[in-house]
């Protein structure tokens, strides 16, 4: 069987991304899908709308084989990161193939630049030092330098061309034997928060935004019916203003060395947090008192996902040395992933795991379980218990 590997958030799944999976079964010609899905909070530093069960019900649903987890220390991280991890779960999954969506469309100028980002690497980094020392946040000073070195090869303003390009090359420094593949993102851009009127996909920052503006029915035309039936069924939409108590509680009985010691905490940014946290009355207004042209929104959101989850740098840093996930944790099969499984689950690279009570002392699973557990505390009792119960003795769906 031949397997293709896509990288996922659905947060939530919708039209867009069945197509996605559509056109990667009609251009890789694959037998079964995989999709590494992020766990419970994004790679921007939100918590996923709904749980990782729930959206990989959705997968399986919208035309996916078999979903494994992107466990947070990789899904919570800077695209070089995130495209690491998930690059190291589908090639030990010995997929031959990876598909991305981008602005691009082109294949070729990502394998360009992906390499000549890897021959300048040196050059690269120091006109990243040049920006920054301008004042600029690192996003904005990572963008240019690529931007020097890239002489019109890509557009690497776009959000899913700077994933992509990373996908490419974390292949290329694994030594991976995938074949990237990308297609064209349709309609709706990554970060456009209206409806379209006259189609039949949206961005999932739009979907997100109607629903938790009460107006869920206006999503009905943009995802299939069983995400919709799955979000009604759900109801209760996870969200940082949900959230906004625990980090407002987590800030004030920090100390400021505390706050230091917290993953991406740099430059005095601590100060700025403590500061504000205390005039702040939702998770909006607070990121707005914090926000500088150093420190972008995303990069903010991802400090507080990990304020939320105390993952501090020493933690991350052992999670992270090797650029590679640990284990493949399954989340969801049909029968055709089943069956994958079998044909190589006697030589993948790493375990797979199947009940998370197998995993012993693991620097990646000892943040995830606590990203899991600070995910799930938003919910009231009974159901938070029930919730934690569920994420350890919960098999995979099939």
């Amino acid at each position: 069987m031949k397997a293709a590997g896509i990288v996922v958030e659905y947060n939530p799944f919708h039209n867009g991304h069945a197509y996605h999976v559509q056109q990667t079964r009609k251009k890789t010609g694959a037998d079964c899908i995989i999709a590494v899905m992020s766990s419970s909070f994004t790679q921007r530093g939100e918590p996923a709308i709904v749980p990782k069960w729930q959206r990989a019900s959705m997968a399986l649903a919208g035309g996916v084989d078999l979903v494994v987890e992107l466990p947070y220390p990789f899904a919570v991280q800077t695209a070089e990161f995130f495209a690491h991890g998930a690059i190291s779960i589908l090639d030990a999954l010995h997929c031959e193939q990876l598909c991305f969506g981008s602005e691009h469309g082109n294949i070729e100028s990502f394998l360009q630049m992906a390499q000549r980002l890897i021959d300048e690497q040196e050059k690269h980094n120091e006109r990243v030092k040049h920006y920054m020392q301008q004042g600029m946040s690192y996003a904005k000073a990572y963008a240019l330098a690529l931007g020097d070195i890239s002489r019109d090869v890509l557009d690497i303003s776009q959000p899913n061309n700077i994933l992509g390009l990373h996908y490419v090359k974390a292949i290329q420094e694994q030594r991976s034997r995938m074949k990237p593949e990308t297609i064209s993102r349709i309609v709706a851009h990554y970060h456009d928060e209206t409806l379209p009127t006259n189609e039949q996909i949206a961005s999932a920052t739009s979907i997100r935004r109607f629903l938790q503006s009460g107006r869920a029915e206006d999503i009905v035309r943009y995802v299939p019916h069983i995400t919709y039936e799955t979000l009604q069924t759900y109801r209760m939409w996870h969200d940082w203003e949900s959230y906004f108590p625990l980090l407002k509680y987590r800030l004030l009985t920090m100390e400021i060395d505390d706050i230091r010691r917290i993953a991406e905490v740099e430059e005095g940014i601590e100060h700025r947090l403590k500061r504000a946290i205390v005039h702040a009355t939702s998770f909006h207004a607070f990121l707005s008192a914090v926000k500088t042209k150093r420190y972008t929104w995303t990069r903010l959101q991802r400090i507080c996902t990990h304020i939320l989850t105390n993952v501090t740098k020493k933690e991350m840093a052992q999670a992270i040395e090797q650029k590679r996930a640990t284990y493949i944790r399954l989340l969801a099969m049909n029968d055709k992933g089943r069956a994958y499984l079998q044909t190589v689950k006697k030589r993948t690279a790493l375990p797979l795991i199947t009940n998370v009570k197998h995993i012993q002392h693991d620097p990646v699973y000892h943040i995830e379980k606590k990203a899991t557990q600070a995910y799930l505390s938003v919910l009231p009792e009974p159901l938070l218990t029930e919730a934690l119960r569920n994420e350890y003795a919960t098999p995979p769906l099939r």
